[in-house]
């Protein structure tokens, strides 16, 4: 059983855009993988998947969930980031993610990074 429970950060109209990339952005292999790696990865170590191959800090409570796969039955290369918070009783928090094999510029990383930032910024916002 998981030890740490996944959240859908919720823009104040209701829109779930992690969710919603998910589900209309991610080929059906991207999302497979995906949701296999955040079951026995992510939802397994929470923040401490950046002690792996499958994270990464970027400081002021947000984290990088990495996922790099080759899947040969599809001939797909998956290379995809999420980004995260963790919060009070073994909760993560997911702000954003992105196809990094269809894009993967430091500009295009910096500029989902930033909107993980804000999204963060607005549920801290929005919890006080």
């Amino acid at each position: 059983m998981a030890t740490h429970r996944l959240e859908f950060y919720e823009e104040e109209h209701g829109d779930k855009p992690v969710l919603r990339w998910i589900r209309e952005e991610l080929t059906l292999t991207q999302r497979y993988e995906l949701g296999q790696a955040m079951r026995e990865q992510l939802q397994e170590k929470g923040v401490g998947v950046c002690a792996t191959e499958y994270g990464k800090q970027l400081g002021k409570g947000l984290f990088e969930f990495r996922l790099r796969r080759s899947v040969e039955q599809v001939g797909e290369r998956i290379l995809l980031r999420v980004f995260c918070h963790a919060y009070g009783n073994k909760v993560v928090l997911l702000l954003g993610g992105y196809d990094k094999g269809a894009d993967s510029s430091a500009r295009r990383q910096g500029d989902e990074i930033a909107v993980a930032r804000r999204r963060l910024a607005d549920w801290r916002r929005r919890r006080t």
